[in-house]
């Protein structure tokens, strides 16, 4: 069966680490994109994460001509607090009912360090079910893949496979009243099937490592062969030897484009850039990338 494919996809950097020199936009640790999907006569515009300042966020759409009113439906990647802080604020603004905000169905849970102290890294509390339904949204929570429209789709819970890409935070959750590790098992991302191009991964922080990832995308689209990854791998802090097989492996699915930044950490990014070349570009606030 020859999968459905969009035949524009933009995707455009709101919130990041990184700022150009030239250009008066707010960086923030954290990550935001705004992405545009185009099938026939069907357009779908989507926020995929939204940082954690939301001044910061709101200031960079104002700078870069995204309203809060052409937001169709919001992604939540994963519930760090600097990817999910301001989604109520976000949805109140943009004037709508009924907004579809897609996230796995754990990501309320309780979810925290121990050290260097006891602190929360999770949604924050006015970021509740309940208060996304009051400011407009609504949750559409599964760990299945799901279609936000043909050729557009999360990844839903990404399968564990590989045996080198463990989570690499030291991070808690409570379970029945019962501390126990936590895995980070609500990470999703977004997969664009391209026409003429193929596969586009969109990560908040590859939690669930990006070769997971990218082999849940070829099985969602089975036959498509990746043509680009767009966001967080969270490197920043592996080990090498993690980092060089990520490459390696990454590198064997022979991308046209590779941009990674955010939690991707700098080392990583020299590997990248030295097995992929002008393939590779490092995520800055502002940057966009046009496919189709």
């Amino acid at each position: 069966m020859t999968a459905e494919k969009l035949d524009y996809l933009r995707i455009l950097v709101l919130a990041e680490n990184t700022v150009p020199f030239d250009r008066s936009l707010l960086g923030q640790h954290g990550l935001s994109f705004f992405i545009e999907g185009k099938r026939e006569q069907t357009t779908l515009r989507v926020i995929m994460d939204v940082g954690q300042d939301h001044g910061a966020l709101c200031h960079n759409m104002k700078s870069l001509n995204v309203s809060t009113g052409d937001v169709d439906a919001i992604v939540l990647s994963h519930c760090h607090f600097d990817h999910t802080t301001g989604v109520t604020a976000l949805l109140a603004a943009t004037g709508k009912s009924g907004v579809p905000v897609i996230a796995h169905p754990d990501i309320f849970r309780t979810h925290f360090f121990t050290a260097p102290v006891l602190r929360s890294i999770g949604m924050v509390q006015d970021n509740s079910a309940a208060a996304l339904s009051a400011a407009g949204g609504k949750p559409f929570l599964t760990r299945d893949p799901l279609q936000l429209m043909p050729g557009l789709m999360t990844t839903g819970e990404v399968p564990r496979i590989t045996p080198f890409e463990e989570g690499g935070l030291n991070v808690f959750t409570l379970k029945d009243g019962h501390m126990q590790k936590d895995n980070i098992p609500d990470d999703i991302s977004l997969v664009a099937c391209v026409q003429g191009r193929g596969l586009v991964v969109m990560t908040g922080c590859s939690h669930a490592g990006i070769i997971n990832i990218i082999k849940q995308a070829v099985s969602i689209f089975p036959g498509e062969k990746l043509y680009a990854v767009i966001g967080g791998l969270h490197l920043y802090g592996a080990p090498a030897e993690r980092v060089k097989r990520t490459v390696e492996e990454l590198a064997e699915f022979y991308p046209a484009l590779v941009a990674a930044g955010h939690c991707t950490g700098f080392k990583a990014q020299v590997e990248l850039h030295n097995a992929l070349g002008e393939q590779f570009t490092p995520l800055t606030a502002g940057a966009e990338f046009i496919i189709s």
